[in-house]
């Protein structure tokens, strides 16, 4: 049975930002259970604009971690259970009862004529929902039982590095908010949002730039998995709701309004790249831009087995009008250059007719080229080969150096990147490519 939830706006607290690396997840030990001074160390820390101090960090983590000792019943996480019964618009707003959800677009820019040439962008916009183990009961108003996150990133040939922002919040104070009834989220001046059902509209204001994207689309929603339940591990709760709108027609507005960071790469044979700074002369104006994108959103309380440690997903758009997502859950221990050892796969192709093919577990992630960061010193498989049916798709990226550092905000560091897509030597297509648990394992 499907939980409910209001279509009234839920009230989210102001962003949050950290020196030090933050991460929910490891807030687990942590409890609080009543009304305590630190409320007021924390009140302050949220409408600071400056960067937390590390004492303002520590109430953060008291106020968001388990709250075990005044816990009922009430605390417990649905689990995801099929048959899934999606039901829209209604599904396209947020489910609070569960413990993690995400909405996640991704998309490729051509700029045409415009002053940077026709270089092409890959852009990322993501907002997270998690719900804590903090009791819902608890009377205080700096009770953080729902917490909002989001990433953008922008990928431009022209500096060879992402441009990345992030940002957190918490329930209370309205400061951002998320729609039950459909999609509507907001963290401070960064909006995602329906307008009606097969039209979205978001407005980012990154440290650097500026993105208005406008997306459109005649298709319904495409249900992942079992009509919208989908698996992703060997026991049946590991699985999420999940659905995509891939072929998202999308037209950008894009205002550089700082200079973006130098950042340097390092590839598999240690080779080192120039930094980030070629072009930076050019990153200034605004310009008008289309594309096609994807959004995909998903919720859930468990994804991962304990045996996992990351996934390599794919959102691709090809060229003659189909779609293809395909992802793969490893076993901790295996990577990519151990392709028969994962834990779990699923390949679904949707035509241009709106027809669909499943392929099951009939596919394979197989690294063909190998690149380290030399922040990180992570490896990632930034050239794969999908194989599936009779067919094989060759992934190039955009440029190498596409990670991601989330530590300040979801807690973790991985790769997402756009990525060309090739058959027979051909381009039939452009998407994202997501690569998680290369460093460490993933914790959701």
């Amino acid at each position: 049975m499907k939980p409910s939830a209001s279509a009234t706006p839920l009230t989210v607290e102001s962003p949050l930002t950290a020196e030090s690396p933050l991460n929910p997840g490891q807030c687990s030990s942590c409890s609080i259970g009543r009304r305590t001074s630190l409320e007021l160390a924390a009140a302050s820390a949220w409408h600071a604009p400056s960067l937390m101090s590390g004492t303002s960090a520590l109430a953060f983590a008291l106020l968001t971690g388990n709250a075990r000792a005044g816990a009922n019943q009430d605390d417990e996480f649905p689990e995801v259970h099929k048959p899934a019964h999606l039901r829209f618009p209604r599904d396209h707003g947020a489910h609070p009862d569960f413990r993690t959800e995400w909405w996640y677009l991704t998309g490729w820019l051509d700029q045409g004529s415009q002053p940077l040439g026709s270089q092409p962008l890959g852009f990322q916009v993501t907002f997270f929902r998690s719900r804590t183990v903090q009791s819902r009961a608890n009377p205080s108003r700096f009770s953080a039982s729902q917490l909002l996150f989001a990433h953008v990133a922008l990928a431009s040939t022209e500096i060879k590095a992402l441009e990345h922002d992030q940002r957190s919040a918490r329930v209370g104070f309205g400061h951002a908010s998320f729609a039950g009834d459909k999609t509507d989220l907001r963290l401070g001046d960064w909006r995602f949002w329906q307008t009606d059902a097969n039209h979205y509209q978001s407005i980012i204001h990154a440290k650097s730039f500026s993105l208005e994207l406008d997306f459109e689309t005649q298709a319904s929603a495409w249900r992942q998995g079992e009509d919208g339940y989908s698996r992703k591990g060997p026991q049946p709760k590991q699985a999420s709701y999940y659905y995509s709108r891939p072929q998202l027609s999308v037209r950008a507005r894009l205002q550089w309004t700082g200079k973006p960071k130098p950042r340097s790469s390092k590839s598999a044979n240690g080779s080192t790249g120039l930094p980030a700074t070629d072009g930076m002369s050019k990153m200034t104006g605004s310009r008008t831009m289309t594309g096609v994108a994807w959004l995909d959103h998903e919720w859930s309380s468990q994804v991962l087995d304990s045996q996992a440690s990351g996934w390599d997903w794919v959102g691709l758009n090809l060229d003659n009008g189909d779609a293809l997502m395909a992802f793969q859950i490893r076993r901790t221990g295996n990577d990519a250059r151990a392709p028969n050892e994962a834990l779990w796969r699923q390949a679904r192709l949707r035509r241009a007719d709106y027809s669909t093919r499943d392929f099951g577990d009939a596919i394979r992630f197989n690294a063909l080229r190998w690149w380290q960061s030399a922040r990180t010193s992570i490896r990632y498989p930034v050239e794969m080969a999908l194989e599936f049916g009779d067919r094989r798709l060759i992934l190039k990226p955009l440029f190498d150096d596409q990670e991601l550092d989330s530590r300040q905000s979801t807690g973790a560091i991985y790769w997402e990147g756009a990525v060309s897509v090739f058959e027979n030597g051909q381009v039939v297509g452009r998407g994202y490519l997501e690569l998680t648990g290369y460093g460490e394992r993933l914790r959701l």
